[in-house]
């Protein structure tokens, strides 16, 4: 019989000859989901059944077509939490752990019971980032697609039942909270029509909806998610927005356009690319 070592490293071979961008990393981990383990010790790994592997090799078969590990799995890693994933959803990818880390930061600087807004929050990721590392926090969170909010509601459930999930369009979301958020933070839709992603399991998979900004640019979304943002803004308050890296001076142009922030700049992602834009709402503008 097969032991789990050969099984994980006949499949790290399937998948990298597939191109999936991380073989061996996504082998141990869906040899763990069989087995219903978080980490998998291959030294510490009992016999598997046939069943077993039976299984592993279905998941494995899936992961090569370039089916997102995270829909076979329905885990996605987010920081220090484990949410639900599933089809309809955007998944969250590690450049957007530091756009939440940035609108954490902004949340603890104003202590008390900050009010942070997360538009276009696909499965809530960013907003229960903030609202589990910052527990004081009034968290809101805005979606529009049903299917994204199917998840998002799960993980809000699951993680941080006081998060308060609105369906919505982020272009005139929560009136009601006009001028008096701390933060509004966003990874919002932002790719222009003719940039189809290279990833197969970005491009087949994540929902048009989360992908493409509208526009010419892909930033049709993203204006109006400034644009609220200028609404719901107290004086003093940030903005956190994700864009891509060639967006960056454009991104800048748009939210200094508006005449109502200051202090207008870009901050890099893990990686050193430019990845979001931090402004600060004016006072009296």
């Amino acid at each position: 019989m097969r032991t789990w070592r050969e099984a994980v490293d006949g499949a790290t071979r399937l998948l990298a000859d597939a191109g999936v961008p991380s073989p061996r990393v996504d082998a141990l981990a869906l040899a763990a989901h069989v087995l219903g383990v978080d980490h998998l010790v291959l030294v510490m790994a009992p016999a598997p059944t046939p069943e077993a592997l039976a299984r592993f090799a279905e998941l494995v078969d899936r992961r090569r077509s370039r089916e997102p590990l995270q829909h076979i799995t329905g885990r996605m890693p987010f920081r220090h939490l484990v949410l639900a994933a599933a089809p309809g959803a955007f998944i969250a990818r590690p450049e957007t752990e530091v756009v939440a880390e940035e609108a954490i930061a902004a949340a603890r600087a104003v202590g008390g019971r900050p009010v942070v807004v997360d538009l276009c929050t696909g499965s809530g990721a960013i907003a229960l980032a903030v609202a589990t590392e910052v527990p004081h926090a009034q968290v809101w969170a805005v979606e529009l697609s049903e299917a994204a909010l199917a998840v998002a509601r799960r993980n809000v459930a699951a993680h941080a039942p006081a998060v308060r999930l609105v369906a919505g369009d982020a272009a005139d979301a929560l009136p009601e909270l006009d001028g008096a958020v701390d933060v509004v933070v966003a990874n919002p839709p932002y790719i222009p029509p003719d940039a189809v992603p290279q990833e197969a399991e970005v491009r087949e998979h994540d929902p048009d909806l989360a992908l493409y900004g509208g526009g010419p640019d892909g930033l049709a979304v993203p204006r109006a998610v400034v644009r609220t943002a200028a609404r719901l803004l107290r004086g003093g308050g940030v903005l956190v927005m994700e864009h891509a890296e060639v967006q960056a001076a454009a991104v800048r142009e748009l939210v200094a356009s508006t005449g109502a922030f200051a202090a207008v700049r870009t901050a890099p992602d893990l990686t050193g690319r430019d990845r979001m834009v931090l402004a600060r709402r004016a006072t009296g503008s």
